[in-house]
């Protein structure tokens, strides 16, 4: 895949011709990603989220606009537990799981 904004989430912005494991998530066991053209996220089994590619208008969820070429915690989400990823043309949604639910 293309790799330009490091939505591939390989510490670079170089593409891809075939699949890749992610080296940075290489200790965690992913159970949802949802990728758009320029952005990705990845929910791992312990409920963490991670997003990487281009930050523009703070879309990563760092606070920022950074590009982020390789996975990085999103700091806000520590204390939710995150169960599935949708996306939508350029935007990505979280869901969170509920106790009891």
């Amino acid at each position: 895949g293309r790799g330009c904004f490091g939505q591939l989430g390989h510490g670079d912005l170089s593409s891809q011709l075939r699949p890749k494991r992610i080296g940075d998530l290489r200790w965690s066991r992913g159970t949802a990603i949802s990728a758009c053209v320029v952005h990705s996220l990845v929910a791992t089994s312990d409920g963490a989220a991670y997003s990487f590619g281009h930050g523009n208008s703070g879309r990563l969820g760092h606070g920022d606009t950074a590009r982020q070429p390789s996975p990085r915690r999103i700091g806000g989400l520590r204390s939710e537990h995150i169960s599935a990823l949708i996306k939508g043309g350029h935007r990505l949604s979280l869901e969170r799981l509920t106790a009891g639910v």
